[in-house]
């Protein structure tokens, strides 16, 4: 396996076009290559100007440019899940993100994101801008804007928490005893943190409880770290949590987004088109809260 990066300004004897660059200081083969810029693994900065992916084996080099490739043979050999589009409003799309799909790419690649693969589906027609993202292991609903006067408003819309954010998840231990509260107020990395959730099932067998939750704030990992916090740690959790490990998965699905469309000016909803996360348990809980 290998895995490497460079960094190299382009010289005055240097090929000036991407692939034979790389080719001449990497040592790779051009299919290598090729495949590595076709997966968002190469990047070019000029002398002024910000970094930027290059895909095109015959980018056109200038001497004074800087050209990157992060290099990871194990990463580039994946095979992208693929995420669903379940609705196209045009300046901005809802997508169902499978668990393993990162919401964006990393310097090493993006082939394996959902901006990516958006960005795919549409064939390239269409700019994709994340106006928020998803942890990589959980499922669920996700918007990708269309242009950057969409990503700005819908940006908006989350910040000020005038997007319902409603998520589903198995935790482990019975929730559905008496609480004096259904809601996490906890704050995150200092600041506030607010959970809200509902019990619909409790498997004594399992000792697992379906619940639905709304999050009224968006810090890093709040629904795993708030529940862990509690003492109910989401299933399949493979950072937070004691006794909740699996082999099957992350049992936490961002199951609807509501909101009022800043363009079409009408109250949406968009659902879940799964009513499960691939796990039998949690269909059966699934069935049983209907």
């Amino acid at each position: 396996m290998q895995k490497f990066s460079l960094k190299k300004a382009v010289s005055i004897d240097d090929p000036k076009t991407a692939c034979n660059f790389l080719v001449k200081h990497t040592g790779l083969s051009k299919s290598r290559i090729k495949d590595a810029m076709h997966k968002g693994a190469v990047w070019n900065r000029k002398e002024k100007g910000k970094q930027y992916r290059i895909r095109r084996a015959t980018a056109t080099l200038k001497t004074g440019d800087y050209l990157s490739i992060y290099y990871d043979d194990k990463l580039l050999a994946l095979s992208p899940l693929r995420p669903e589009c379940i609705g196209d409003q045009r300046r901005y799309s809802v997508w169902f993100k499978p668990a393993g799909l990162m919401s964006q790419g990393t310097k090493y690649g993006d082939h394996c994101s959902l901006l990516r693969q958006a960005e795919l589906f549409f064939k390239s027609r269409r700019k994709v801008f994340l106006v928020h993202r998803l942890d990589r292991e959980a499922t669920g609903i996700v918007l990708i804007a269309h242009d950057k006067t969409a990503a700005g408003k819908l940006s908006h819309l989350f910040r000020s928490q005038k997007i319902i954010k409603r998520y589903r998840a198995l935790v482990l231990g019975n929730l559905a005893a008496p609480r004096p509260q259904d809601k996490i107020d906890l704050p995150l990395d200092d600041k506030p943190a607010v959970t809200e959730f509902a019990v619909r099932d409790y498997d004594p067998a399992s000792n697992l409880s379906l619940v639905e939750i709304i999050i009224h704030t968006g810090r890093k990992h709040q629904i795993r770290r708030h529940f862990e916090a509690i003492g109910f740690p989401v299933m399949g959790d493979p950072r937070y949590g004691r006794g909740n490990k699996n082999s099957s998965g992350l049992k936490l699905m961002a199951s609807a987004l509501e909101f009022h469309c800043p363009f079409s000016d009408k109250d949406l909803v968009f659902d879940s088109p799964f009513a499960d996360f691939a796990s039998p348990e949690l269909y059966e809980l699934s069935l049983l809260s209907v």
